[in-house]
């Protein structure tokens, strides 16, 4: 494979075909590693990041070009990761609404190019006996069940796509001693309260089962998850929703919108988009300044991630993975892992606080440290890809899918704090139903019936974060 040097490993070269689709020519703008949403404008047509997703994906599927003069629209998507594909494939399916997707850069460019793949049976990042002390347990079983829901339609629409899909649930390990009462704690909860088959693992178990985790002192297995190939799972949605007639149009950036005569007027680079209903799902890369609705309401988080070149059978007996099931363990800042169908191992973790330091080689070093502690016998494995992205957190840690404004027909889908990768799919259609006046659904849970939350220090978000991370790791680490 021919690569690209970057911070010291091999950059994968563009997929084969890649510069022959509508929104990859030949010359298309590099990809910028030092994006950053808190400071830099919104990109055009900029190539994928260097992710292994993009290098094993196969050639992007066609679209329509970016803008090119001023169009209408009955409904308009700005973003086309995970959530905006949904909702265009819901609007277009279940309401014959052939949306127009609009894109700063290549389709799927952000989130849903850069996640761990990981499908999990929750969202934001509150656990369930969080969301009882929070709001109560009618809300909390309420809440269950329409996140439950999302998962179940996830994984009807993954059934539907060739994306490396590895059933078998999702193990969540304790790295240290005391954080076993908590997970022993959670399990009950899950168990108990909202009826999930969910069981503890003795370090014994973990090691005889599925792997020889050094840092695991033991761990709670959640028959509720899938890895897969997210961009593999975005292209099929893509194709989805444009065979039923939707537009997708890339390097159209939205740098601003008005309200005119009762229609949303967004501004791109070539043309005016005038739509009567807009969302917007951009995620991590929602750049200040282009929807006043949204500024200050996300806290946009780094992570970074890696993938090994491929492992020999031996190797992976002496690492002692038996298993493909993700994992994640219970650092707040955590790592999360797993074999991928390859033989390669995967492993991401925090990042950088700014996208100018993005690159700075100490962040791969904390990968490449976090997985020989986990797997001796892994220590100083080669590196095949290395990449980083932009995680959309909210104050809360809770997502939002909502019309913040009542008197405007503008609505978004934010705030997944790392566990998109489903309930994307599920906040996408209850977007479009949402957009559409869909009656008979419970909109009155807290991630429907209030708007993000704003932060008064938003402004200082950078030095609280710096400050926090210092925090979490001698909680994690050493108290």
């Amino acid at each position: 494979m021919d690569t690209q040097m970057s911070a010291g490993i091999p950059r994968p070269a563009p997929a084969p075909g890649a510069a022959h689709n509508a929104c990859n020519p030949a010359y298309a703008p590099a990809y910028d590693p030092a994006y950053d949403p808190l400071v830099s404008p919104p990109g055009q047509g900029q190539d994928y990041a260097p992710t292994y997703w993009v290098a094993t994906a196969g050639a992007p599927p066609e679209d329509d070009g970016p803008i090119n003069g001023d169009i209408d629209a009955d409904v308009v998507i700005v973003g086309s990761g995970f959530t905006g594909l949904s909702a265009a494939l819901t609007l277009a399916r279940d309401f014959g609404v052939k949306a127009v997707v609009l894109e700063a850069n290549r389709a799927v460019w952000g989130c849903t190019s850069r996640n761990g793949g990981q499908g999990q049976n929750a969202s934001g990042r509150l656990y369930r006996s969080q969301w009882i002390a929070r709001w109560g347990l009618d809300t909390a079983k309420r809440l269950d069940a329409e996140i439950r829901e999302g998962f179940e339609y996830w994984k009807s629409l993954v059934a539907q796509v060739d994306c490396d899909a590895q059933p078998g649930g999702h193990l969540y390990t304790a790295h240290r001693q005391k954080k076993m009462a908590f997970l022993e704690n959670e399990a009950r909860v899950m168990r108990e309260t909202f009826g999930y088959d969910v069981k503890m693992l003795t370090r014994a178990e973990l090691r005889e089962r599925y792997v020889d985790d050094r840092e695991a002192v033991g761990a709670m297995h959640e028959p509720d998850g899938v890895g897969v190939h997210p961009l593999k799972l975005a292209y099929g949605y893509l194709r989805q929703a444009r065979a039923l007639g939707v537009r997708i149009h890339p390097s159209s950036p939205v740098l601003g919108w008005r309200m005119e005569n009762g229609m949303v007027r967004l501004q791109t680079p070539a043309g005016t988009v005038r739509a009567r209903r807009v969302a917007f799902a951009t995620g991590g890369y929602t750049a200040q300044g282009v929807n006043r609705l949204l500024d200050n309401r996300i806290m946009p988080v780094l992570s970074n991630s890696m993938v090994t070149r491929v492992l020999s059978p031996a190797e992976r007996e002496a690492a002692g993975l038996k298993s493909t099931v993700f994992i994640t363990d219970t650092r707040t800042l955590r790592f999360y892992y797993r074999l991928l169908p390859d033989g390669r191992m995967q492993i991401g973790s925090r990042s950088a606080l700014r996208g100018a330091d993005a690159e700075n080689p100490r962040h791969l070093a904390l990968l490449r440290e976090g997985l020989a502690r986990k797997f001796p016998a892994l220590r100083g494995v080669d590196v095949a890809y290395s990449w980083w992205g932009w995680v959309d957190v909210s104050h809360d840690m809770m997502p939002r899918v909502t019309q913040p404004d009542p008197a405007q027909q503008v609505y978004y889908a934010f705030g997944y704090g790392g566990n998109g990768v489903a309930f994307s799919a599920h906040a996408g259609r209850r977007l479009a139903q949402r957009m559409m006046g869909k009656d008979g659904i419970a909109w009155n849970l807290p991630i429907y019936d209030t708007p993000l939350p704003g932060h008064l220090f938003a402004p200082f978000r950078r030095i609280g974060q710096g400050l926090l991370y210092r925090w979490y790791y001698l909680r994690d680490e050493l108290l």
